[in-house]
């Protein structure tokens, strides 16, 4: 029978601990802990990669003829190039908090998703979309941002409570 790791009554999860009562799973928390790493470093990379297609799309768009006018297909773009390159700063900071911190961020994992199901309203073409797609989308967004109301209550609820 396997005794777990004392848990500390404030942190969600304990991931990465390093006092774990298991040797061989202490160990491997240090390769796992190194992969994070890189994945935040990996995520800087794709937000400014993220950022030079936003200023390529920008440059793209105002050279054509006639010169610095968009169209609104061309906003649109240009609204969800910038979309994505907010999502990636998110997941980074996402990144971020699950190495700093023995809580899990839910709050902003949820706001992450509400994001990112913005993005897709906020590109999606109305004309080429079928009515199904749209209501799973409402949906989505619907569950989403309750479940980000009730996460935030509830944050708030406990933070006022200390």
């Amino acid at each position: 029978m396997a005794t777990e790791e004392p848990r500390d009554e404030s942190a969600v999860h304990q991931e990465f601990s390093s006092n774990f009562h298991d040797p061989l799973i202490r160990m491997l928390h240090s390769p796992i802990r190194l992969c994070v790493k890189m994945l935040a470093v990996l995520m800087v990379l794709v937000i400014f990669l993220g950022v030079l297609d936003v200023v390529y799309h920008l440059y793209d768009a105002l050279k054509e003829p006639p010169i610095l006018h968009l169209t609104v297909s061309e906003i649109f773009e240009i609204f969800g190039a910038f979309m994505v390159v907010l999502i990636a700063i998110e997941i980074f900071i996402n990144i971020r908090l699950y190495l700093g911190s023995n809580t899990l961020p839910v709050q902003l994992v949820v706001a992450t998703a509400l994001m990112a199901i913005a993005r897709k309203v906020i590109v999606l073409d109305i004309t080429d979309t079928p009515s199904e797609y749209v209501f799973a989308i409402g949906l989505v967004t619907l569950a989403l941002g309750v479940t980000y109301w009730l996460v935030s209550g509830s944050v708030a609820t406990r933070t006022r409570d200390t």
